[in-house]
């Protein structure tokens, strides 16, 4: 089914729609919240709840991209569950690793995981992955918003762990030297 008909049975609040929403699009869900909780359940609870999510939220809202809108609720459902289970400690998983690769170029620490919301700070990211190649920003997209590991992205790319590390150290410094420019404290 497509997106359209889709959000159609969402403003008509025909039941359907979550059915078809898992149909189409329970697999990326799932893959976002599990490279973040790395659990299969707690990732199965993030899916539905991020059916129930839309639900809630449409209307009014009627997204423009319908994987966009479902993966950021995802991934929000799924950094609340994990900040949840780590308040005492930081577990495994790649959100304390990929946090820490961005705080030389994000500004202040304390809210690099907030700091998305941030307008002005969007449209110079939306400006900085816009200027990278296609490999170059599907890597980094890969990395910092899919949260995968340097292994998993090497392997779907069929390049090396150190091209991989490489590509997302220089993209970056990249990242850094253009939010300077932009004024944005670092």
């Amino acid at each position: 089914m497509e997106d359209k008909q889709i959000l159609d049975l969402y403003w008509t609040r025909s039941e359907n729609a979550i059915s078809e929403t898992a149909n189409k699009y329970g697999r990326y869900c799932h893959y976002i919240a599990f490279n973040i909780l790395h659990n299969d359940e707690d990732s199965e609870e993030c899916t539905n709840d991020t059916y129930l999510k839309a639900w809630e939220t449409m209307p009014p809202n009627r997204p423009d991209k319908l994987s966009a809108f479902l993966g950021k609720i995802t991934r929000n459902l799924a950094l609340d569950k994990y900040r949840l289970y780590n308040t005492q400690k930081r577990g495994a998983g790649q959100i304390s690793f990929v946090l820490d690769e961005l705080q030389e170029c994000i500004p202040t620490a304390n809210n690099t995981e907030h700091i998305v919301d941030d307008l002005m700070l969007t449209q110079v990211l939306n400006q900085f992955l816009a200027s990278l190649s296609e490999t170059k920003r599907k890597i980094f997209m890969r990395r910092y918003w899919y949260l995968s590991t340097v292994k998993e992205i090497s392997q779907d790319f069929n390049i090396s762990e150190s091209k991989v590390k490489m590509s997302l150290l220089r993209s970056r410094k990249k990242l850094k030297i253009l939010l300077e420019k932009e004024g944005i404290a670092i």
